[in-house]
């Protein structure tokens, strides 16, 4: 889905004279187009597949012990407010008969779906649901961090207040002591 670059410049334009700017003043006449180019970039992720990342995969065999990939930071836009939310992901899955996929591969698909309008409680469930249908492993545990500009800068103005959620798939849900090793890894 490619941004309507022009039509993303004129609703700013509008923007801003609903906010009793002037678009035409020196500082603000090129803001619609850094904005519509900031957005390219800020949502590109509804170009990408996310979870076609992960098909890069590896074979490691006998290996079934945990990986875990912890404080990948990722930006996203809240989709009732279209302000920042910003934070880490963390992500731990047991490979199941040698099924691995590069760390790098997991930071990707996690800032694939960061990069569209999210809330954290989907985005978290989209990256534990691309893991488990991607490499089919044995569990996935995805837990995010982040503070959400809509509640520092509005409302409540809660500066500092971090939002976790977490997914938790396959034995990571099923058996406790699984899921307790991976949070104490995590450190969480």
């Amino acid at each position: 889905m490619a941004i309507d670059r022009e039509r993303a410049e004129r609703a700013i334009r509008e923007f801003l004279i609903a906010v009793g700017e002037d678009p035409d003043r020196p500082g603000l006449v090129e803001t619609p187009d850094r904005v519509a180019r900031a957005a390219e970039e800020i949502l590109g992720g509804y170009d990408d597949e996310p979870e076609h990342h992960l098909r890069k995969q590896f074979h490691e065999t006998e290996s079934e012990d945990m990986v875990i990939v912890r404080d990948i930071p990722f930006s996203s836009l809240c989709e009732h407010h279209i302000l920042p939310f910003t934070g880490k992901a963390h992500v731990a899955y047991i490979p199941r008969a040698g099924r691995i996929t590069g760390l790098s591969k997991i930071a990707r698909c996690v800032n694939g779906y960061a990069r569209r309008l999210q809330l954290q409680e989907r985005l978290t469930s989209q990256i534990a649901d691309a893991m488990m249908a991607e490499l089919d492993p044995m569990g996935v545990l995805v837990v995010l961090e982040a503070e959400h500009t809509c509640m520092t800068m509005r409302g409540v103005k809660s500066a500092g207040a971090l939002t976790m959620t977490s997914a938790v798939r396959g034995v990571f849900r099923k058996d406790i002591k699984t899921r307790e090793e991976a949070l104490r890894l995590l450190g969480l």
